[in-house]
């Protein structure tokens, strides 16, 4: 019950695609992540994905539809099943919400992340 500083939390780590925990509400994570560069084509068969912008610019690249470019205070949420991959031009700061123990790389070859807990 305490507030939870975003800015403090990103200042924590370096790495990309490498989220991190800062808090857990109703069995999902809440977490923090920096993007530079693209993430492998990948899909959730069991839930959605939910992308929050906190800086910069990301492109959602969807297989079969158009792409969405979304900055700070812009959110896409990604329907369950649908497979897409988010890119970063420059370094973006995410703010991500999934339910606790999906896998970040849904069906890819890319292994999940840790998702350690800050």
């Amino acid at each position: 019950m305490q507030k939870i500083n975003l800015a403090e939390k990103l200042a924590l780590f370096d790495t990309h695609w490498d989220p991190k925990v800062v808090a857990t509400y109703n069995d999902n994570d809440v977490m923090v992540v920096k993007f530079a560069g693209e993430f492998p084509f990948h899909k959730h068969d069991d839930t959605d994905d939910f992308f929050l912008v906190l800086e910069g610019e990301v492109t959602m690249e969807y297989e079969g539809h158009d792409n969405v470019t979304f900055g700070p205070g812009e959110m896409v949420i990604v329907p369950r099943g649908v497979v897409h991959r988010p890119r970063a031009e420059t370094e973006a700061k995410v703010l991500l919400i999934e339910p606790t123990g999906e896998p970040n790389s849904g069906d890819s070859d890319r292994p999940p992340a840790e998702k350690a807990r800050i």
